[in-house]
């Protein structure tokens, strides 16, 4: 009779581990001293990551409905070569750019792959953003955060005595003696994965809200 230990398959080697999720980091703030709304997405797509540009993916409505809003100011091509100028475009026009995340962990571009984000730290806009006076949330994970964004462009004394803030406005200053109020909105998303909303209706939502704001 054969000897068991020589007729026992070898053992198979351990498995490798499995690589650890690679964190992704997002787009620093496009915004400036005359920024009125701040649109807010949730995290850049795979090809904004890739090109370090807002909204890279030819699909995406965010340059489209731009240019249908201010039809008497050509908007500058897409591409690296138009990018910076795309920027300077729209920062003209009272806007800025910015997610609520900094950074976190997802496969493909779909915000219901993130994993672990870290939200940005938007108090340090205070004293860039004097004139800003809504915070747009372009979808439904970006609206997520309105409450803790608000909540960043609170006076310090206000933070320490308010125990309830409203996810709707916010009231902070400028300087001595001033105070203006922040409001939060959401709107309908831009992605192509938002099918559920035409052009025209997605466009109709954010000239509404542009309109509010006294920048059409």
């Amino acid at each position: 009779m054969p000897d068991a230990a020589l007729t026992q398959p070898p053992p198979l080697p351990d498995a490798p581990a499995p690589a650890p999720p690679v964190r992704l980091q997002g787009l620093p703030p496009v915004v400036s001293a005359g920024t009125v709304v701040l649109v807010l997405g949730s995290f850049p797509g795979a090809a904004s990551l890739r090109l370090r540009q807002y909204y890279a993916h030819p699909q995406n409505h965010f340059w489209k409905i731009l240019q249908a809003l201010w039809p008497h100011h050509p908007l500058p091509p897409a591409g690296a070569e138009g990018y910076a100028a795309r920027c300077d475009w729209l920062l003209a026009r009272g806007l800025g750019l910015w997610d609520v995340y900094e950074s976190c962990e997802r496969e493909g571009s779909m915000d219901t792959s993130i994993r672990n984000a870290q939200v940005n730290d938007f108090a340090r806009l205070q004293t860039v953003c004097r004139q800003l006076a809504a915070v747009a949330h372009n979808g439904g994970e970006s609206f997520k955060h309105a409450p803790a964004v608000l909540s960043s462009f609170r006076p310090p004394r206000a933070a320490a005595h308010d125990d309830v803030l409203s996810d709707q406005r916010v009231g902070t200053g400028s300087g001595p003696g001033s105070a203006r109020s922040i409001a939060s909105h959401r709107l309908p998303s831009t992605s192509p994965a938002n099918a559920s909303w035409s052009f025209e209706r997605k466009l109709a939502a954010w000239a509404d809200l542009m309109a509010a704001h006294r920048l059409l």
